[in-house]
């Protein structure tokens, strides 16, 4: 029995636009809620959001097959990647990815010798449904997906290079901390960022990998998905929830 199959990477090959939402409260019943509101993926985020190891094993049993869930860690720390991998988290998103030796070496992260170097240790854990499926090493790096974020200058210097390594599946463009980067703080919006996010999105599909993004602004998300944006986050379980809340006290 091989490891299980990655709807969401099978997907993304497909080229079509699958909606997403951001998971940063960091609690297994938001993101159950939030599994049953019919998102494509949910990204489970263990960078901004307040999640340990535990909480982020609780959050992918919550979610569990009714939506993809994609595990954002910290940064590209591999024993990190290991752990979230052995846990269960078949998509991972790595943010600040700045060049293709970075990428390359996410790559090796992620999968076991001899293509990479992802420690052998699942048959103890979750990933392998703890020994259930005998052949998880031979089968587990084909179901691996790989998103790296850029989201600086440097890394938008270097996207083409980046693109061009083998075994990254997609590239999200991080319109904030990008903004940042320009001199732009807090303007993710400014007309200057949103050309340099237009222009990455643009080659990042045409390299032939999948693009991905968040924003918040719906008419943005319109035209993102009319670009053909294959992976595009619209909102967050905080943002829906303070909205809503807001929406109804404005009632009475």
């Amino acid at each position: 029995m091989p490891a299980p199959v990655n709807k969401f990477k099978a997907r993304l090959r497909t080229g079509e636009t699958q909606i997403g939402l951001w998971l940063g409260l960091g609690e297994a019943t938001t993101a159950e809620l939030c599994a049953g509101a019919g998102f494509d993926w949910l990204v489970i985020d263990g960078e901004h959001g307040p999640n340990g190891l535990r909480d982020m094993l609780d959050q992918l049993r919550a979610v569990g097959e009714r939506s993809s869930a994609v595990v954002r860690v910290r940064d590209d720390n591999r024993s990190v990647l290991k752990q979230m991998l052995d846990i269960g988290a078949q998509t991972l998103l790595i943010p600040m990815i700045e060049s293709a030796a970075q990428a390359s070496e996410a790559v090796r992260s992620v999968r076991y010798p001899p293509g990479g170097v992802r420690g052998v240790g699942a048959a103890l854990a979750r990933a392998s449904d703890f020994s259930a499926i005998p052949d998880y090493l031979e089968t587990a790096d084909e179901q691996i997906c790989l998103l790296l974020q850029v989201e600086t200058l440097a890394g938008a210097a270097d996207i083409d290079a980046i693109l061009a390594v083998e075994g990254v599946d997609g590239i999200f463009v991080g319109p904030a901390d990008l903004a940042a980067d320009m001199g732009h703080l807090g303007q993710p919006g400014a007309p200057k960022v949103r050309r340099l996010v237009r222009d990455l999105l643009e080659r990042i599909r045409q390299s032939g990998k999948a693009a991905g993004i968040l924003t918040f602004d719906h008419d943005l998300a319109r035209e993102y998905a009319a670009m053909g944006v294959e992976f595009l986050a619209v909102g967050s379980d905080v943002t829906t929830f303070r909205d809503g809340l807001k929406t109804l006290r404005a009632m009475f």
